[in-house]
């Protein structure tokens, strides 16, 4: 489970920069290919950041579950 979810984690990241840059250099006069665009970099990102957060909090699980005393 830990590899796949490195693997999109990998997938996820590449496809937000190739599509975020699709995105910025789409000229303004085609706006279908510049939402699909934007609507793909969106979902690199999300997908992204959930699988790095997923990534972290499975090799310190100590650091998430600490919860200060005070």
């Amino acid at each position: 489970m830990n590899k796949f979810i490195a693997t999109l984690c990998v997938i996820s990241w590449s496809g937000f920069w190739a599509f975020g840059y699709i995105a910025l250099t789409a000229g303004v006069e085609n706006t279908t290919q510049l939402a699909v665009a934007i609507l793909l970099a969106a979902a690199g990102l999300f997908t992204g950041l959930f699988t790095y957060l997923r990534i972290a909090r499975a090799t310190d699980p100590a650091r998430w579950n600490h919860v200060p005393q005070g």
